[in-house]
């Protein structure tokens, strides 16, 4: 059986990867963390509930265009729903 070389991967290409990998991580923590304290704060004090679960949808949405920004990509495409999904799901506690 012959073994198929791996083919070579470009710095850049690695590069990108990394820096994706990170913002995803960076963007991703405090997206959640948004929309799940949302939920709390809805009950008590609705208009800072609201707040919160808003800056969660903006951060998700950066997050993503970002990612794609850095792959050279636009950052208008069908992908930026999920950078909205923590915020879409927490929604239906909320409202």
């Amino acid at each position: 059986m012959k073994r198929r070389q791996p083919r070579p991967m470009k710095i850049e290409t690695v590069q990108k990867w990394v820096a994706s990998v990170i913002l995803f991580h960076v963007g991703s923590v405090p997206t959640v963390s948004l929309a799940v304290y949302s939920i709390g704060f809805a009950d008590t004090e609705r208009g800072r509930g609201i707040g919160l679960w808003l800056m969660s949808g903006v951060i998700g949405l950066l997050t993503v265009a970002g990612m794609r920004l850095i792959h050279q990509r636009t950052p208008f495409s069908p992908w930026l729903a999920l950078g909205i999904l923590p915020t879409a799901v927490t929604g239906f506690y909320i409202f």
